[in-house]
Order: C-alpha cells, then sequence, then structure tokens
C-alpha cells in the first residue's frame, strides 16, 4: 500500500453518482447552482474519503453528460482507481461505456462497480452487463443512497481496493496539473489538483507551464489537510505572487529547479478504440494530458491514416507547449465522434518529422528496447544541453558513444569532444575565466560545468577557484621550488600562508605572490585558503567523486575518507565547489546534479 490515493467516480448521468460521494463521505460535490437548479453535477467535485485506513482517500466526482466529458477526462486522469456507478433501473449507457473506455485509455485497471438505485429495481440483471463491460476484477455492489443498504458492503469493497493500490502517477520530479483555482480572502491564490510523482515541500519555488512565471507556495494542504510536503493525492497549493486567473485549469505547476522542458511535439503509440472512425494523416484532435486540453494535428507514421481499432505511431503537433515525460497517457477525441482512442507518449522532445526512413525503428527501440540502447537515443537527441543525471537509469554502466560527465550528467561523445576543443582554444587565447570558458564550450549550463570539470580532472586544464589556466612546466626561481616542493611533500594537509612564508624565508605577500605564480602554470591549485599541490587535489577529487556517487556527504565524512583534518578537508570542499563539481546544501556536499 502507499501514499495518498484517488479514487475517481465514473457513469452516466443521472446514475447516482453524486448521491453515493454524499453518502459516503458526507459532502456534498455539486456546488455550483446551475448544479442544484438542473440535479446534474457540470463541474468537477472532490471530497475526502475516510476509510478507516491509514491511506488518505479523495474522491472526485465527475460529471457524466456527454457534453462534460472534457471534464470527465480531466478528472480521471490523475486517479488511481474507479467508482463506477451503474443505475439497477438503466443498466449500462452510452456514456457507462464511454467513462469505461477513458479509464482503460488512461490506465486505470482496478476499481469497484455500484449498482445504484437497487431498492428500486432488482440489480441481478445490470450486474450481469456490468460484469460483461469490466470484466471478472471488479468487484460489483448493489446499494442504495435511500435506504443505505450495500452501503456497509461498499465500503468495504474500497477498503480492499485502496489495500490493494499503487499511485499510477509516481516519478522523481512532481507535477500539479491544476483542476481548479480561487481566490482565499487574506492569502491569494490557491489552486487545486492530483499531483503526479515526487512532493512539493511549502517554501519551494515552483514554476507554472506552458510560460515561465516562477511562484513561491506559502501553504499546501493534501487531502483536506494542512501539511509541510504534498506527498501525491489531492492538494491544495497557496502560491503568492500570481493572480487567480493566471492559473486557469489545464497549467501545470512544477518545481522551478527541475528545469522542465515543455514541448509541442510529441511521438506516441496511438491506440484507437473498437468502432471508432479512421483518423487519417493531418487529422484534428483534441488531445487531453492531465487537465490540459489542446488542439493538435495528427501526422500518422506507419501509412496515410490509423484505422479502428489500430494501434500505430503517430506524431501530435500541438497548439501550445505541454510538460510531458514519456510514458504519459493521453486521450484522444474527436468533434463528431466523441472518445476515439488514446495515446501513450514514446518521445516526448521530438523533432518535427513525417514518415522518413527510421522513424518508426527509432520509435519502436524506444518504446520496448534495451534500457541502454534507449538511454544512447535520448542522449544523442539532447544534442548540445545532454541528459541530467536524474533523467538517466542510474544502474546503466558504459555506454557506447555517450560521455558521463562528473556528477553524472550524459552528454554524446562527439559533442562533448567538440566542446572540448572549443574550451581549450579559448584558454589558450587568453581566456581565463571559469564562466568565459565554461560559455565557449557552446553547451547548456550543466552540461559545460561537466565538461570542464572533466577536463580539469584529466589534466588538460587547471581550475582553481574562478580561474581557469593551461598546466605548464615547473615554475622557474628557487622561492617557487621551495613552495611547490613543500606543498608536494605536505600532501592533503600543507601549511597555511603564514607557515609557507616563514619556510621559504619570505614575507607572506611574496610568499602568496610565488603561490599565484604556481597556480597560474598549473602546479598548485586554491583550496579555500590554502593551497595544494595539484596532482594531489586531482586525486582526492577523483576519490570524492567515486564516494559522492552514492549520495552527499558531510565535511566529517570527506575528512575520514581523505585522511585529513577538518581545516584541510573543508578546503578540499571547497574546492570541488568552486570546480563545480559539487554543490553544498548546509554541511553536506553532493555531485552538481538535479535532486
Amino acid at each position: 500500500m502507499t501514499g495518498a490515493l484517488v479514487l475517481g467516480t465514473a457513469g452516466h448521468v443521472d446514475h447516482g453518482k453524486t448521491s453515493l460521494v454524499h453518502a459516503l463521505t458526507g459532502r456534498d460535490t455539486d456546488r455550483l447552482p446551475e448544479e442544484k437548479a438542473r440535479g446534474i453535477s457540470i463541474a468537477l467535485g472532490f471530497a475526502p474519503l475516510d476509510l478507516g485506513t491509514e491511506v488518505a482517500v479523495s474522491l472526485v466526482d465527475v460529471p457524466g453528460h456527454e457534453r462534460f466529458v472534457r471534464h470527465m477526462v480531466a478528472g480521471a486522469s490523475g486517479i488511481d482507481g474507479y467508482l463506477m456507478c451503474i443505475a439497477a433501473d438503466d443498466g449500462v449507457m452510452p456514456q457507462t461505456r464511454e467513462h469505461f473506455a477513458v479509464l482503460d485509455l488512461l490506465g486505470v485497471r482496478n476499481g469497484v462497480v455500484a449498482i445504484t438505485k437497487s431498492d428500486l429495481v432488482d440489480p441481478a440483471l445490470v450486474a450481469d452487463e456490468a460484469r460483461e463491460l469490466v470484466g471478472p476484477r471488479a468487484m460489483i455492489i448493489p446499494v442504495s443512497v435511500r435506504d443505505g443498504s450495500g452501503l456497509a458492503e461498499l465500503r468495504a469493497a474500497l477498503v480492499t481496493l485502496v489495500t490493494g493500490l499503487e499511485r499510477r502517477t509516481t516519478g522523481a520530479r512532481p507535477r500539479l496539473f491544476v483542476d481548479r483555482s480561487f481566490a482565499v480572502a487574506g492569502a491569494g491564490t490557491v489552486v487545486t489538483g492530483t499531483l503526479w510523482g515526487a512532493g512539493i515541500n511549502v517554501g519551494d519555488r515552483v514554476a507554472i507551464l506552458p510560460g515561465r512565471s516562477v511562484v513561491r507556495v506559502r501553504g499546501a494542504q493534501t487531502h483536506d489537510r494542512p501539511t509541510d510536503r504534498a506527498d501525491g493525492g489531492r492538494v491544495a497549493l497557496n502560491l503568492v505572487g500570481v493572480a487567480r486567473e493566471d492559473v486557469p485549469r489545464g497549467v501545470c505547476i512544477v518545481r522551478a529547479d527541475d528545469e522542465w522542458r515543455t514541448t509541442e511535439l510529441l511521438d506516441v503509440r496511438v491506440d484507437l478504440l473498437i468502432g471508432s472512425p479512421e483518423l487519417a494523416t493531418r487529422r484534428r484532435v483534441q488531445v487531453f494530458l492531465g487537465t490540459a486540453e489542446l488542439s493538435a494535428t495528427l501526422v500518422a507514421l506507419e501509412g496515410k491514416a490509423i484505422s479502428s481499432g489500430q494501434s500505430a505511431y503517430a506524431q501530435l503537433r500541438l497548439d501550445r507547449e505541454v510538460p510531458a515525460i514519456p510514458g504519459d497517457r493521453l486521450v484522444l477525441r474527436v468533434a463528431d465522434a466523441g472518445t476515439v482512442g488514446g495515446a501513450t507518449v514514446i518521445d516526448a522532445t521530438p523533432r518535427r518529422h513525417g514518415r522518413g526512413t527510421g522513424v518508426v525503428q527509432r520509435l519502436a527501440v524506444l518504446e520496448v528496447g534495451d534500457p541502454a540502447e534507449i538511454l544512447r537515443l535520448r542522449v544523442e537527441d539532447s544534442g548540445q544541453v545532454g541528459l541530467p543525471a536524474d533523467q538517466a537509469e542510474a544502474a546503466i554502466g558504459p555506454l557506447v558513444g555517450v560521455r558521463r560527465l562528473p556528477g553524472g550528467h550524459l552528454i554524446a561523445e562527439t559533442v562533448a569532444t567538440v566542446a572540448e576543443e572549443y574550451a581549450l582554444a579559448a584558454v589558450q587565447a587568453g581566456t581565463h575565466s571559469l564562466a568565459a570558458v565554461s560559455a565557449a564550450t557552446g553547451l547548456g549550463a550543466e552540461a559545460a560545468d561537466g565538461v570542464v570539470a572533466a577536463m580539469a580532472l584529466d589534466g588538460a586544464i587547471v581550475v582553481s577557484g574562478a580561474s581557469v589556466a593551461l598546466p605548464g612546466p615547473a615554475p622557474e626561481g628557487d622561492r617557487e621550488h621551495q613552495l611547490a616542493g613543500l606543498l608536494r611533500e605536505a600532501g592533503r594537509q600543507p601549511p597555511g600562508l603564514r607557515a609557507l612564508a616563514e619556510t621559504v624565508g619570505c614575507s607572506d605577500a611574496d610568499a602568496r605572490a610565488a603561490l599565484t605564480q604556481l597556480v597560474t602554470t598549473g602546479k598548485v591549485v586554491t583550496a579555500g585558503d590554502l593551497w595544494f599541490d595539484a596532482d594531489v587535489a586531482r586525486t582526492a577529487s577523483e576519490e570524492a567523486l567515486v564516494a559522492l556517487a552514492s549520495g552527499p556527504m558531510t565535511v566529517a565524512s570527506l575528512r575520514d575518507l581523505w585522511g585529513t583534518g577538518r581545516r584541510h578537508a573543508l578546503a578540499l570542499a571547497q574546492y570541488l565547489d568552486a570546480a563545480r563539481i559539487t554543490r553544498r546544501d548546509g554541511d553536506l556536499r553532493m555531485l552538481r546534479r538535479h535532486t
């Protein structure tokens, strides 16, 4: 059993979904005056469901009317299981079938069926219809909200359901597709949605996609309870610095530091429902991802059309950008036929293409190929940006044609080689600024840092603080020779400036000038307020890279690794920070990678 879960209702209009939710939760999910006046749900409704279990559960109540199917899709996009309502006096109806098809397309395979209004008609016949629709896995429970019969059995069935459920929408990086936003007096803008992926903390900086507005999370609730960290399920976030109208339904909230790439192109596998119309290439379709509803042009990649019941590759060219990742499930609808099928994202950042040579073969590798080959293709596609460590399968070893940079960032070998040539040419031309040399690589920021760090570890350049130099011959002059020898002999525990000056018999200023000369020629590196022999620092850095690959380390842990005192360990840690091999978080040092 996992953390917070979300169940969604499904079923035809007037089959008692909202009444059943009220009976189970005590909450009326019809909020709008027009809903109460017409007696049907129009918008999504939400209610916490107390089943007496450790896991928190919420119910999403969706509209059943055919005019509001898009609202149903939005509500179902993040659910983990379903509560299908089929009225005993009506049986399985058109929207029952469409709702179930949507659930299947989204990968929601586990649920419970409630035969509602069972006090009016014998539910046995409808139960047979329901079984034919949902298959053998779902429990079917006759209920009546009028006399309360079956509610206890339904609750027991829901307990069994959630006990065996796992969150469908897991992942390393969080996404919250907004389904509702409103203003709260004294607090500001609040958005709600089902949280996909990892958690969001109060105080986090979050970005609103599409666009790049960055705001702060002032407060959070999970399943109607205040929390410092929202970890899945139904979530409300109080955002500082944005108006309610700027976060409408369909936008996505992500952590700002996660650097999501939005896209207008998606390579997908399309699965059309049996009985759906043929989709010719260039056909306009509606695409649903999370709560986002988009228009798109479908480009068939295995022929000129996709036939009813067929599964085939296609490219979706969206009218606006979305933050999608491989594995995301989409629902496809067309204006004259309703829901026609679904799609699974294979490549979330493809180039614009049609039925070119090798397109289908490449997508087949990305979909079901060897993990190493998939990763290699993704790295090649990433070009000069490279692939952050958190998007790479950690267990995969060396890959042909792929360079793993310090910190775990991956980049194509050919791209890295060219970047190194540009960086080296910049230093040879007199560029000594670390930032300028990194920029000269022509790579994205994290990849550039990794290439420069790798060049320093290989001895191609010498990085000292914010400066870069070429390695050179042993410095001329007795004082420089003496200082270089002292630092080489001292190893990982060199003396400070005053002790060095006294040993060679000069002033602090003269010793500092000589050390600066040694840094320029690459024999010595600056680390904090100390100087180390360059080979000693390089060896210590390599040891740290191996150890830090297993997780963050404190200065005390690095001290033990290096066999030094705290002062020297702290200086070497600062050297790794300055070389952009590591980053600091309090007393912890960790490899520079997305977390």
